[in-house]
């Protein structure tokens, strides 16, 4: 062990306790979601004691500007350099809401995930890390997706070697599943994670453009309407659903565009059109836990707050118990900055944050890159095992 500067804390070593603050902005570009975690390792056992979590909205213009940005609208260099300063000032105006930590990890905001015939060829997510270094005087973990992608991964679900450890201890066959802008589902075993499809991402579409809010609240419009089939079995045709694992999706492929596309000649009531987006994603999530044979599926994310959207999951998956991972101990609406809290420790122990099986990589890597904080970066000594399982205490 050495003496280090997480910001000028103590020494870190196994048994050392470390506290991460995550910072992560999905798919869903409503806000800035943060968990400080207090970690350490005892015989292969990694303890997390969840100290804060909470969620930072964009403000309205900021949010507008990420939106313009998004495919398939034209976006200059200009903006770009705009987003990127901007949005890393957001997100370290999240951080220093939070109060000192010894570590920041911060996944930034995705604006493009580059897919081209199955195979992500570059992703970039905003969010100057330098801002949060500069505010908070921690050193930051950033840009952590690229590093997969240059292995040959498709830089995503990040989350897999999180939910993995999670679910170890589960019985029977278990399985992970976040509900963000866009659906993803690990696999215990035999060890898979990929993107179903969308989640929220076509619903919030839909809803802005009919009303300018933001999204369907506890899914009341959507319970309000009904399915309307032929758009449905329409909208299941989609070519993504039919390719195999591993794979990532985003906005880049399910935008308002692709929705209007898809919807126009329909000419669906906004109810109609929620409740048949909200099967849509229940049906593309509920075919995979069936091909699995999943009994657990653990879920987290946004969508755990729409009954209408978990009621249709559970009617179309029933051999499964749906449960929030709350009751492992992670807050479903953290569970992301929580998982990047857990890869900015493994980061700086040393330790790799990806499973190559889940992400098509040719190999396990160390994710992201370093921005010290305002003293020398000194870290710790690379750990020589890798925990084996997550516990989850109580702060």
């Amino acid at each position: 062990m050495i003496r280090q500067e997480f910001g000028g804390t103590e020494e870190i070593g196994e048994g050392q306790r470390v506290r991460v603050l995550g910072l992560m902005s999905g798919t869903s570009h409503d806000g800035i979601d943060s968990a400080i975690v207090e970690w350490s390792m005892t015989a292969g056992v990694l303890t997390g004691t969840v100290e804060h979590t909470g969620t930072r909205p964009y403000g309205r213009e900021l949010r507008e500007r990420i939106l313009a940005a998004l495919p398939p609208n034209p976006t200059g260099m200009a903006e770009v350099c705009r987003l990127d300063t901007l949005i890393g000032q957001a997100f370290a105006d999240a951080a220093e809401e939070c109060g000192p930590v010894d570590l920041v990890c911060s996944h930034g905001q995705t604006l493009f995930h580059w897919v081209e015939n199955g195979r992500v060829r570059g992703t970039l997510q905003l969010g100057q890390p330098a801002w949060i270094a500069e505010r908070t005087g921690a050193p930051v973990v950033s840009d952590l997706r690229v590093r997969d992608v240059s292995a040959g991964g498709q830089g995503a679900p990040l989350v897999s070697r999180f939910d993995l450890l999670l679910l170890a201890g589960l019985p029977g066959a278990s399985g992970a599943l976040n509900l963000g802008g866009i659906a993803n589902l690990t696999v215990r075993d035999p060890g898979i994670a990929y993107d179903t499809g969308p989640a929220s991402a076509l619903m919030d579409a839909a809803v802005s453009a009919a009303t300018g809010r933001p999204f369907d609240e506890d899914g009341r419009l959507a319970a309000a309407g009904e399915i309307n089939e032929d758009l449905l079995r329409d909208l299941l045709a989609e070519p993504y659903y039919r390719e195999l694992p591993p794979k990532s999706t985003g906005k880049e492929l399910f935008h308002p565009g692709y929705l209007a596309r898809m919807a126009s000649p329909y000419g669906a009531a906004l109810p109609d059109l929620l409740a048949t987006l909200t099967a849509l994603t229940a049906e593309t999530v509920a075919t995979e836990i069936r091909r699995h044979r999943l009994e657990t599926v653990v879920v987290s994310g946004g969508g755990v707050r729409n009954p209408v959207l978990l009621g249709m999951l559970r009617e179309r998956a029933p051999e499964a118990r749906i449960t929030p991972s709350d009751e492992l101990g992670v807050p479903a609406d953290a569970k992301e900055a929580i998982a990047f809290s857990f890869l900015g420790w493994l980061t700086a122990h040393g330790l790799p944050g990806t499973v190559p099986g889940c992400t098509g990589a040719s190999g396990a890597r160390i994710l992201g890159t370093i921005t010290p904080g305002r003293g020398p970066l000194r870290l710790p000594p690379p750990l020589r095992g890798a925990p084996d399982r997550l516990a989850f205490v109580g702060s």
